[in-house]
């Protein structure tokens, strides 16, 4: 092995902190740019005490909302005008994973000359990456990204229909708050679909790494474990805060870089294919998942036995890599997750689309990246297996 690691962001984790809020805004500036999606942090009063801590730590705030899941490019372009015309000093995500992702992107843009849609990785050796960005406090209220505490953003350019990455050092959040309390209100298919989501973060660098990890290795299936025995009860009873404690912190160690340590993974391959099922029919990211990992792993399987066979005999007491990948599909199923193309009404006619766009907006140009690497074809069949 040979990497470097850094993550700078500082984590307040505990029921009941987001009243710390307030505090931690005014170490960075005086004037808070809060961002928020379609308003359900109003339930329950949630954006009332997190604007109250606020206030109470002397901190001006405006209120930028309207953050849609998969959250699009023109909406993180008025966000950084927004930030621009209150002249914030620091940016609050408070939401789920497009939330803290869309506040990543407006945090930079009063720092960045061009089009914004040029940081994102589908621009291949003429990306521009941000370099600087306004000081970032993300308060998760959705366990399923971890984007709380990396330095990656994802959106969608509606008009190309298109969607993609950035990572940049500047957009880790300089502080995360994370209060699970703020998850208890999470309906059942959202909570499940945050489930698939941090499970399906480790399983990419886990099957896409170089081998001979034996610490990330464990590190992974921790995480998977730990879904598989606190997601379940997350979904059944919101109001498990223990659960739900569990959860919230497995999402976040499954993408904060501490298992992808080393790993030398080759990109992951499920979430590109993903990113384009969900720019073209705007399902929910973990939906797709739940659907198109299993796939992936049953055409990887094939060619890289012996790791699937190991996260069979380690994660499910299995004795066949098939048998492994087959438990798992059935967990998500009975979380309540679609499984099939069929079951979100995707048709066949639409996979050479798919693929093409994997391969040239999640890719190189002809194929994406991972163990192994997928052509075309490669990601039709795996469509065919999804189906």
């Amino acid at each position: 092995m040979k990497f470097e690691f850094h993550n700078p962001t500082r984590v307040v984790f505990g029921a009941g902190v987001l009243g710390r809020m307030g505090v931690e805004a005014a170490r960075l500036g005086g004037h808070a740019l809060v961002v928020i999606g379609g308003g359900s942090v109003r339930v329950g009063g949630v954006l009332d005490k997190a604007l109250g801590s606020l206030e109470a730590a002397g901190v001006a705030h405006t209120l930028f909302e309207g953050v849609e899941p998969n959250p699009r490019l023109t909406t993180v372009i008025r966000g950084g005008a927004a930030a621009v015309d209150c002249k914030a000093d620091v940016v609050i995500a408070l939401g789920g994973g497009s939330v803290m992702d869309a506040s990543k992107v407006i945090a930079s843009l009063p720092f960045y000359q061009g089009d914004p849609w040029d940081m994102m990785m589908h621009k291949g050796p003429s990306q521009r990456v941000p370099e600087t960005a306004l000081p970032i406090i993300t308060v998760p209220t959705l366990a399923a990204t971890g984007s709380e505490m990396n330095a990656g953003a994802v959106i969608t350019n509606s008009e190309l229909t298109e969607k993609s990455y950035v990572s940049a050092p500047c957009l880790y959040p300089a502080t995360a708050i994370v209060d699970p309390l703020l998850t208890v209100s999470v309906p059942p298919d959202q909570t499940a679909y945050g489930v698939v989501d941090l499970i399906t973060h480790v399983t990419e660098s886990y099957f896409n790494g170089v081998g001979a990890t034996p610490i990330q290795d464990r590190m992974a299936e921790a995480v998977v474990l730990t879904a598989l025995e606190y997601g379940p009860k997350a979904v059944s009873n919101g109001k498990d805060v223990k659960a739900r404690e569990q959860v919230q912190w497995a999402s976040i160690v499954a993408l904060n870089g501490w298992v992808q340590a080393g790993s030398g993974a080759l990109g992951f391959p499920v979430h590109q294919i993903e990113h384009v099922l969900s720019a073209h029919t705007d399902m929910a990211h973990g939906a797709g998942l739940a659907i198109l990992s299993p796939a992936w792993m049953r055409f990887a399987a094939t060619r890289r036995p012996e790791k699937f066979e190991q996260f069979a005999r380690r994660v499910f007491d299995a004795d066949e890599a098939m048998d492994g990948i087959g438990r798992l599909e059935e967990f998500f199923r009975s979380l309540g997750c679609p499984t099939r193309l069929t079951e979100v009404e995707v048709g066949r006619d639409s996979f050479q689309r798919f693929a093409e766009d994997s391969v040239r907006v999640g890719g190189d140009g002809a194929r994406v990246h991972g163990r192994p690497p997928l052509g075309i074809e490669d990601i039709i069949e795996i469509l065919r297996l999804a189906a």
